[in-house]
């Protein structure tokens, strides 16, 4: 006793768990000194939580951004989140803390940095030389609102357009704003007398960094001479601007507008555009002006050395093209190629070979980002075939419903996913290699196989190779195609159990030893799938249907008469004679015309060809009772050693044998209790199915009834005559109990009842109102005589009751190590075995992997059980309950699971009040309890969950997965695993001048930026326009970005920096705070309107 007291304390319990432990010390004494006998290895230094990575496709994106040299993609987001790709495996999630919108991103080329422009007028340099790219400086703008950034190669001078009109200069290296400003009425003509509107485009002429081209919003574009800070020309036009671009040559430009036509115009005339064209505008005859298109948003105009430009743009549909998907126009030359896409364009960029804006840029490539989807289109390919995207973006293809993590697979599985994978792969892909190849691989220090497997709205499965923190899909298996589809709303009636999504994935059960899948739909469907690597065609679906009937006297019926008692077994009629019964919760007084026996969806009946990898088993549907849908299924359990999948929702428990498709058990909750129920509920009226009942429960036997009659799986009585007895109809129970409900289910080999010498099949089954029961299995030897005799089930009462839903159980055995449900592994059953039946029942025989026989009469078993509230560990088989820990008071536990880690198991949960906790087995002591996020939606809730060695998921987003770790080994290994996103490229040498251009003149004309720009020419800027905030990354991040060109000018002056930093720290620290309460505020401000009057199950 006092050994155990010690070692609490030795482990720093804290004071919320000191009542649990000392009444788990209480019972431990009455257990006898056993249980002490357990050597946990576990600590609390074990445990560290981190987010691992990000998978999937950014969600809300609305920048794009490319360096052509480092061959990197950035995108970001509404939210504040920034998102670079390198090459397949190497990609990096980022948070702006503000979580503003990012409205344009900018590479500073080859230098390993990145500028980003937010919504909030905030722009940040990020430094990418660090595996976690961190923020080096930020400046905040006051007085006017960023709308367009330009940062030219090899520059260290960003331009920064407003709304206003005015164009401000930021140096790069130290963030600070230069003194020289180009303003708007400066730069349009004196006489016009309204205002030109935002900056929407900036760029430095190819040819000559003197000349800078400004786009105003309004249709006004200047070319701005820099040094003598005067307008060379000014361009106007009648139509609204969208965007700007260059010809190479810095001789013309072109501009797209809002009335769907490009102008091209010539540098040195601009009286009018030298060209004007609609791309997709009809040519009306008699000279007429083409009817007006919608805006172009976006064109780039790229040229080749051996043939015509490119002119790429984005919108410019004519209006009366209603419902057309948005589109990417190629014009090349005389040919013009119409790109539909899947969602809406948020921005594109053209690849091009060369780094420099004053040479032939060469395209062969464009990145699309749509508001779904990242797509890359081969422009050097005819046809212009898109790539095939390496990167996981497409776990959002049908909305995620539920998904599941499998960590420390068995070997062959990933392998054996990807073969029957690979085939499902589509053709007519460019055979170009993946262009965005930049970054190196992190180094793999783990070494085990990962799963993930997703279930979507449309019913389809993706599993997913995760290992290694990467995610690569595997296997996609369309769950739906066995259902017939409605053509039109007639057809629709039985599926109204939904509005939409009938083929939804609730609730996936999978073996990955046996490769046995069963999934749960929302249309109150069950599926169990087998895996072949044989292509198969089923003539005939095989199908059950189950009418799972809840038959509670209710409690608030306003006659209260007496309610007739169950009568005894044998009263019962036979189970062919089944008709509806009158239900009283339905409107209508009898049950004629209601609907019953149908189930919610149509099963095909033409013959079904089933592609190698899961094909189908069996199909299950709960059927229409008297009016009523069937409930949706909230529990789900399969054992490919029993050959059995179990089922339950809020009405009860249906057990299936797979294996001779028949129905082992169909009862009402409460009728799992027999008479030992806690709330004395009432059953609403005698069964009409009830029938004579040998030992245990009958089998129904499929093979005896009539082919109609397949629908009805009557229920039959366990021989214990408790089932029988009248009740008293004074119930008590509130409607919230009366409707209890099946949460957890759990197949294992333990002891059923205290007087029990050996282990034997069973079934745990957990409900809503913290009751957990148990069902003997007793199962016909394997081999055929399994196919053969009957599974005799039978309800053995309760074992005990938690506080909470039960959420998950789980079997220790004498040493406290986990003892995992019995399994049948994996075979090739679409072959015939040629063997004899001896080595075919030798091959069936279920295994179950327990560390330590369980032979031992002796020997005692361990059951864990979790609800919502709290966990406890019972002694099996003397039931007594030795370890409980209440988990939480004031929230409830929405995720547990019982892992494996560092050779030892835990339990961890997730609660909705967002704190991670994990604890020690058997004895519950608390190891880790971090607050890690709130639960801001449902998403979370049904996406989260924990899996072996510290792993755990949920989806973030409703398109990404964010992964995350509670281990403290992968938390210290993560910083190795991860990719570089940074590496040494040598900048591409400059385009050569030429001969003749050297000797008389042209090509690229140089300026001197520091000598415009710099404090000593253009004098010091205003400090109230915009304040500087530092980053985490200070002045050390600076100097591990400087190098390159832009370095070398860096390293001059970070000298004087870290002087002038160390001056001005005072400065920039009250700035910081400053900026972080205001932040603070405006945020606390948002959430307080988001909530305001949501109620309390809105959150």
């Amino acid at each position: 006793m006092r050994k155990f007291n010690i070692r609490k304390v030795l482990d720093g319990l804290t004071a919320v768990s000191s009542a649990a432990s000392a009444s788990s010390a209480a019972q431990q004494q009455q257990a006898g000194n056993r249980e002490t006998e357990i050597q946990e290895t576990l600590q609390s230094e074990h445990f560290q939580l981190c987010k691992t990575v990000r998978h999937g496709f950014p969600y809300q994106p609305s920048a794009l951004a490319f360096d052509p040299v480092q061959k990197i993609l950035a995108i970001g987001t509404q939210t504040g989140a920034l998102r670079l790709f390198g090459r397949p495996g190497v990609e990096c999630y980022c948070q702006h803390d503000s979580g503003a919108a990012v409205i344009q991103l900018q590479f500073l080329i080859n230098e390993g940095a990145l500028v980003s422009a937010l919504a909030d007028d905030t722009l940040h340099l990020w430094n990418l030389r660090q595996k976690r790219p961190a923020i080096l400086h930020s400046l905040k703008f006051n007085r006017e609102r960023i709308t367009f950034c330009h940062l030219p190669f090899q520059s260290k001078w960003l331009y920064v357009g407003t709304e206003r009109g005015n164009i401000h200069i930021v140096n790069v290296e130290s963030f600070t704003l230069s003194g020289y400003v180009i303003m708007w009425n400066k730069a349009i003509e004196l006489s016009s007398k309204s205002h030109p509107g935002p900056i929407v485009h900036i760029s430095d002429n190819p040819m000559d960094e003197g000349k800078l081209l400004i786009g105003f919003e309004s249709g006004t574009v200047v070319l701005w001479d820099l040094k003598s800070k005067k307008a060379d020309y000014r361009y106007t036009h009648d139509e609204a601007i969208h965007s700007v671009a260059w010809h190479h040559e810095g001789k013309q430009f072109i501009c797209s507008h809002s009335d769907g036509t490009l102008t091209i115009w010539n540098v040195k005339s601009p009286t009018k555009p030298f060209q004007t064209i609609t791309p997709h505008g009809k040519q009306l005859k008699d000279g007429k002006k083409p009817e007006p298109c919608k805006p172009i948003l976006k064109v780039e105009y790229k040229t080749t050395r051996a043939g015509e430009p490119f002119i790429i743009l984005s919108g410019g549909l004519s209006y009366d093209t209603v419902g057309r998907r948005p589109c990417l126009t190629v014009m090349h030359g005389k040919s013009t190629a119409v790109l539909e896409m899947d969602y809406s364009i948020v921005d594109f960029l053209t690849l091009c070979e060369t780094p420099y804006p004053n040479d032939f840029q060469e395209p062969y490539a464009v990145v699309v980002l749509l508001e779904k989807d990242l797509v890359l289109i081969d422009l050097a390919q005819n046809g212009y075939p898109i790539f095939e995207n390496p990167y996981p973006l497409t776990i959002h293809e049908s909305p995620v419903t539920c998904c599941e993590y499998f960590a420390d697979c068995p070997v062959d599985l990933i392998p054996a996913l990807y073969s029957v994978g690979a085939r499902q792969k589509r053709q007519g892909y460019s055979k170009k290699e993946w262009p965005i190849s930049g970054g190196n691989w992190g180094l793999i220090t783990q070494s085990y196989p990962e799963i993930i497997i997703t279930g979507h709205a449309d019913g389809s499965i993706k599993f997913w190779d995760a290992s290694a923190i990467t995610l690569q899909v595997l296997y996609k298996l369309k769950t739906a195609k066995v259902f017939e589809k409605s053509r039109n709303k007639d057809d629709r009636p039985n599926t109204d159990i939904v509005d939409e999504d009938p083929y939804a994935i609730q609730i996936i059960s999978w073996c990955p030893e046996s490769r046995m899948l069963c999934i749960a739909g929302v249309s109150a469907h069950v599926i169990i799938y087998r895996f072949s690597k044989q292509e198969v065609t089923t003539e005939v679906i095989p199908m059950l249907e189950v009418r799972l009937l809840y038959e509670i006297n209710d409690v608030e019926s306003p006659d209260g008469e007496q309610v007739p008692p169950l009568p005894t077994p044998g009263t019962g009629s036979n189970p062919q004679s089944i008709v509806p019964q009158s239900h009283p919760s339905t409107s209508s007084s009898s049950s004629d015309g209601l609907r019953d026996n149908v189930p919610c969806l149509k099963v095909k009946n033409s013959p079904l060809k089933q592609s190698p990898g899961y094909q189908i088993e069996l199909v299950i549907q709960l059927v229409w009772v008297s009016g009523e849908p069937p409930q949706q299924i909230t529990s789900l359990a399969v054992n490919s050693a029993y050959g059995l999948v179990v089922f339950g929702n809020c009405n009860g428990i249906a057990m299936v044998d797979y294996l001779q498709k028949t129905v082992l058990l169909n009862l009402g909750t409460i009728e799992l209790y027999g008479s030992n129920d806690p709330y004395r509920r009432e059953p609403r009226s005698p069964r009409k199915t009830r029938q004579p009942s040998g030992a245990g429960l009958c089998d129904i036997n499929e093979g005896t009834m009539v082919p109609e009659d397949r629908c009805k799986s009557p229920t039959s009585d366990v021989k214990d005559n408790s089932f029988s007895r009248s009740r008293s109809s004074s119930v008590t129970s509130i409607d919230k109990e009366s409707r209890e409900a099946i949460s957890a289910l759990h197949f294992c080999e333990t002891f059923t009842r205290k007087a029990d010498t050996s282990p034997s099949p069973c079934l745990w089954v957990g409900t809503t109102l913290g009751t957990v029961l148990v069902i003997v299995l007793n199962l016909p030897p394997g081999g055929e005589q399994r196919l053969l005799q009957p599974v005799i089930v039978s309800p053995s009462g309760t074992i005990l009751r938690l506080k909470g839903a039960i959420l998950r159980m789980a079997f220790l055995d004498t040493t406290g190590s986990l003892v995992p449900p019995a399994h049948e592994p994996w075979r090739e059953h679409n072959v015939p075995e040629d063997k004899d039946e001896k080595d075919k029942s030798k091959k069936r025989r279920p295994v179950s992997v327990s560390p330590s026989s369980s032979q031992e009469i002796s020997e005692n078993q361990y059951a864990v059980i979790c609800s919502e509230k709290q966990a406890k560990v019972i002694s099996l088989p003397s039931q007594n309950c030795i370890y409980k820990q209440n988990i939480t008071e004031t929230s409830f536990v929405l995720r547990g699971d019982i892992v494996s880690l560092s050779n030892s198991i835990c339990l961890a949960c997730f609660c909705a009040n967002g704190h991670i906790m994990t604890f020690s087995l058997p004895s519950l002591r608390p190891l880790l309890d971090v607050y890690y996020l709130p639960l801001t939606n449902m998403r979370i809730a049904r996406t989260f969950c924990f899996t072996n060695n510290g792993q755990a998921l949920y989806l973030v987003s409703p398109t990404e997965i964010q992964r995350l770790t509670y281990s403290q080994e992968t938390c210290e290994n993560l910083q190795e695993m991860l990719g570089e996103l940074f590496t040494p490229v040598e900048t591409p040498e400059a385009p050569n001048r030429g001969f003749f251009k050297g000797l008389f003149g042209g090509g690229a004309q140089s300026l001197d930026r520091e000598e415009l720009f710099g404090e000593s020419a253009s004098g010091k800027a205003s400090r109230s326009l915009a304040q500087h905030i530092p980053g985490p990354g200070g002045i050390e991040g600076v100097k591990g970005a400087a190098s390159g060109v832009v370095g070398e000018l860096a390293r001059a002056r970070l000298a004087l920096d870290e002087r002038g930093q160390k001056l001005g720290e005072l400065e920039e620290k009250t700035a910081a705070m400053l900026y972080s309460a205001d932040s603070f505020s405006k945020h606390a401000h948002e959430m307080m309107l988001k909530y305001k009057d949501k109620k309390w199950y809105q959150f």
